[in-house]
């Protein structure tokens, strides 16, 4: 059967989506059962991790199968100029799945495209982190039961945040509504809004915390990515511009979650930590649970279907075909293809604009 990759939330039909998380309650109620013993994961972490990466070895740990990887490039042939191609294909003799977080966007892509093993993306730049928006809803599913007209608000930096720019869409298709909470600097980008907006998802988009607040049944806090910052001068402009305190919380409801993907800096006061609407440490903790859903259902070791057969896919880089008027490079500086330079940047028709085209890599937009 071909194999299936988890780069984007996209990759999941919603029955799929629902499939894995009940399979997540079930490895958290009864655990691994060994299912990927003689089974190896590769974690290739080319950023700085914590929750994610110890988690993806919990979780493969937790079901009998084994690890290896790096957590610094620096160790690794990278450091010698190997690309992202190369590395794939060499890691997939050693490893039966493959984890990857990059600062290249798009590059998790990249990596499923030459692999012949499962790739999961682990977040590439400010792009997508899927598993972290599985992490999330399952947090929201244990505490709420469902999803349909939950209010939940995205606060903080929505520009550089890779976490929300996979969450939105999918709480959208869910059922639930949002609020978008950011200074005028960090919007939500456009194609991360695209989807909830068709589906009349979006309640608003305010810098004004306050003014929401009592609305909402979660709160979803990021921490602005100084990393991502273009310059040091910008994100000092922002940065501390939403902080979640008790004072803040006496405004909200009482059973209002509070959820962050961590790490936090200074976005959520320590004094938060003891109210009961603090969710952000069990949320960390509901990530092993879902990542070992994942593996054993790329890897077909469940027993029943969780995952369809993989769909038709467009052909393998550097093969596919490129919309008329495309442009011939990417805009995005922090596109996979403006760094790995043996990829032919290619693009795709958006959706219901028929004027515009997005990188397939990235999927920054642009006018064909």
């Amino acid at each position: 059967m071909p194999k299936r990759d988890l780069i984007s939330p996209d990759d999941l039909s919603l029955e799929e989506l629902t499939a894995l998380l009940d399979l997540a309650a079930e490895m958290e109620r009864d655990g691994g059962r060994d299912l990927c013993a003689g089974k190896i994961l590769a974690t290739l972490f080319y950023e700085p991790s914590t929750r994610t990466r110890l988690s993806f070895e919990s979780a493969m740990l937790r079901l009998g199968g084994r690890t290896l990887g790096f957590a610094d490039p620096g160790t690794s042939s990278v450091k010698k100029g190997e690309t992202i191609a190369d590395t794939a294909r060499m890691i997939q003799a050693y490893a039966d799945i493959i984890v990857m977080r990059h600062p290249l966007e798009g590059a998790a892509r990249v990596a499923a495209d030459y692999a012949d093993v499962p790739v999961i993306n682990a977040g590439d730049g400010g792009h997508m982190h899927p598993t972290q928006t599985l992490t999330d809803l399952y947090t929201l599913k244990k505490a709420r039961g469902g999803f349909q007209g939950l209010v939940v608000g995205l606060c903080g930096d929505l520009k550089y945040g890779r976490t929300v720019h996979s969450l939105a869409p999918m709480l959208a298709r869910l059922g639930a509504k949002i609020y978008c909470i950011a200074p005028p600097e960090l919007p939500m980008p456009e194609q991360a809004l695209r989807e909830a907006r068709s589906a009349g998802a979006v309640l608003g988009e305010t810098a004004d915390l306050d003014a929401v607040i009592g609305q909402l049944d979660a709160l979803y806090a990021t921490r602005v990515q100084k990393e991502r910052f273009p310059s040091s001068e910008e994100y000092e402009r922002v940065k501390g511009t939403y902080v979640v305190s008790a004072a803040l919380l006496s405004k909200a409801k009482p059973d209002m979650l509070v959820l962050h993907p961590l790490p936090r800096v200074d976005e959520i006061a320590y004094e938060v930590d003891d109210d009961p609407r603090a969710a952000y440490f069990e949320q960390a903790a509901n990530g092993v649970p879902v990542r070992m859903a994942l593996i054993a259902a790329l890897l077909r070791l469940t027993g029943e279907t969780v995952l369809a057969e993989a769909r038709a896919a467009e052909p393998s880089t550097p093969g596919r075909a490129r919309p008329r008027a495309a442009p011939e490079v990417c805009a995005n500086p922090s596109c996979v293809t403006n760094h790995e330079h043996y990829l032919t940047p290619q693009f795709a028709p958006v959706p219901d604009e028929s004027r515009l085209v997005h990188c397939i890599y990235c999927d920054h937009e642009v006018q064909a």
